[in-house]
């Protein structure tokens, strides 16, 4: 267990470290450091989104009983993983630093500075950075302790919605680089909304479904047959899933029509007619005020 943690905690930030010198030194891309830190950040994402996705794939098509069958891979890829959700929270931190040197609001070295940069940081990614903490402090312990080697196959499934995280992180290297017009911008956004809908809208009601049928109950009775921290999970789970969506389809909305979903407000409170993003954007690319085309990064959650 230990020597698997280990393993995450060496990979993550090292891929990232790697992918970011790659960037700065390549010939032909000798990108700057805030533009090498922000991609190299969303590739990181992006392969632990493939990683889990196939995990999930090997483990619930493994799965003949959704309730006794087990897989190896479930709690090795949940103890591998988690150190990713640390690492996100840092890197999430230094896109945001990046991000406001980038826009004129350079700040200096000195231990104030970065103080009130920090509490900015958590102050607009609060919602990002919770979800990440409970990941860690409580997802992962269920995952692995609580569940006791049973619903593997839920698990499974859960891991699969990572499937929304590479068009995600498309999507924001194409608004790093003023990509908003191009067709492939659009077509990512629509991946985007769909993968999001199927991946992690429906990803509940699904689980519950295939719950009914294998305790041959009405889907309206499993919220009723199952323990109730199962339902208090889910609803925690699914909560800021259809939140994030709803910010999705306002800027599909908006890429789509090309119209801003707001009727006649003051400019200020407008979100940004060049694309579904807006700006300024926090570091994750969600926004509690515009609509944006973005998703977080996470193990079944």
């Amino acid at each position: 267990m230990l020597s698997i943690l280990a393993a995450g905690s060496v990979f993550f930030p090292g891929l990232f470290l790697l992918s970011k010198q790659c960037l700065k030194r390549l010939p032909g891309l000798r990108w700057s450091e805030g533009d090498a830190v922000t991609v190299s950040a969303r590739l990181v994402s992006s392969i632990q989104a493939v990683m889990a996705s196939s995990a999930g794939y090997i483990i619930s098509t493994s799965c003949d009983d959704i309730i006794e069958d087990q897989h190896w891979l479930t709690s090795s890829y949940i103890l591998f993983a988690v150190p990713y959700f640390v690492y996100d929270i840092y890197a999430m931190f230094l896109c945001y630093w990046h991000k406001l040197q980038v826009k004129g609001h350079e700040v200096d070295n000195g231990p104030k500075s970065k103080s009130v940069v920090l509490t900015s940081y958590l102050r607009r990614e609060f919602l990002m950075v919770l979800h990440h903490v409970v990941m860690v402090t409580v997802c992962f312990p269920i995952s692995v302790f609580w569940r006791q080697g049973k619903g593997d196959y839920f698990q499974g499934v859960m891991f699969l919605a990572e499937l929304s995280t590479p068009s995600v992180c498309l999507g924001k290297i194409l608004i790093q680089y003023k990509q908003q017009h191009t067709l492939l911008h659009k077509v990512n956004g629509a991946l985007m909304l769909i993968t999001f809908f199927i991946c992690r809208v429906l990803l509940f009601p699904y689980l519950y479904y295939v719950y009914g049928r294998y305790a041959s109950i009405p889907f309206y009775l499993v919220p009723l047959a199952v323990p109730w921290q199962c339902n208090a999970g889910a609803l925690f789970l699914m909560a800021p899933q259809l939140y994030w969506f709803s910010l999705i389809c306002r800027g599909a909305l908006r890429l789509f029509t090309g119209r801003s979903s707001c009727p006649r407000p003051p400019a200020s409170s407008c979100p940004d007619a060049r694309g579904p993003f807006p700006s300024p954007r926090p570091a994750n690319g969600y926004s509690s005020q515009v609509a944006a085309l973005t998703t977080p990064t996470n193990l079944g959650h």
